[in-house]
């Protein structure tokens, strides 16, 4: 069975959403002015154009050679301990 809302039920439940969403940006704020963030920052969403995708770590060639090396030399370490037994 559907339930049915007259339209007076269904403004006073705006007016209702609309207050928690004020509160919650209310605290979104604090928090933002708590972690030193700006205080003057819009609080609706960005359209697409102006948000910036955060930027992705490229590691470089001799990074991957250190850390491929270390990881066979903790392999290889492992692999002598475990042999010994």
């Amino acid at each position: 069975m559907a339930l049915q809302l007259d339209r007076a039920t269904m403004e006073a439940a705006l007016v209702g959403y609309q207050r928690q969403l004020e509160e919650i940006q209310e605290k979104m704020a604090e928090l933002r002015r708590r972690l030193g963030g700006t205080a003057g920052r819009a609080s609706t969403p960005r359209s697409g154009g102006e948000s910036k995708a955060p930027r992705k770590h490229r590691m470089s060639p001799e990074g991957r050679a250190r850390i491929a090396a270390a990881q066979k030399a903790r392999w290889a370490k492992f692999k002598r301990k475990s042999g010994s037994e």
